[in-house]
């Protein structure tokens, strides 16, 4: 059974985002061993300067690179990396497991995102679309993409 780690920086707040991850992680318990870990993001001021937004992310990379699983392929959730399909990702999927790629990081940002390092570090850059999102909405979104993943591996009727 395939592992996947979501690592996310923030915490959920929101009791319907909470609920639909929920959901999601209870599907997801038939297809693979899932780990969700939250880190705390850096608290700024409200007008933050490059600077300072700079200095958090920075300590959050140190934060993320201190909990990921040993001989993990990380896979980096930001704006610049590459869309793709839920089919495409599928087969992604599919063939690191068939490569023996036994633990997949899944890493969510906080409101400012990942630190430059850690994308640079990921062994691969995931995007989910060029418009913003709130980042615990992508965690819910990561998370059905995933689910979909599998039941487009099975081939059932979810996906159509």
């Amino acid at each position: 059974m395939q592992k996947i780690t979501l690592l996310c920086v923030g915490k959920l707040k929101e009791k319907f985002y909470a609920e639909a991850a929920a959901e999601y992680v209870k599907r997801l318990r038939r297809y693979c061993d899932l780990t969700i870990l939250e880190l705390p993001e850096e608290r700024l001021p409200e007008n933050p300067s490059q600077a300072q937004i700079d200095a958090a992310l920075l300590k959050e990379a140190g934060a993320i690179r201190e909990k990921l699983p040993p001989s993990s392929s990380v896979i980096a959730l930001c704006i610049e990396g590459r869309m793709r399909s839920s089919e495409e990702l599928a087969q992604l999927m599919a063939t690191w497991a068939n490569r023996g790629e036994k633990q997949l990081v899944f890493l969510i940002g906080g409101s400012f995102g990942l630190h430059p390092s850690i994308k640079a570090q990921a062994w691969a850059q995931l995007s989910m679309s060029p418009m913003t999102f709130p980042h615990h909405l992508a965690r819910v979104m990561l998370l059905e993409q995933i689910y979909r993943a599998y039941q487009i591996q099975a081939k059932t009727k979810y996906h159509k």
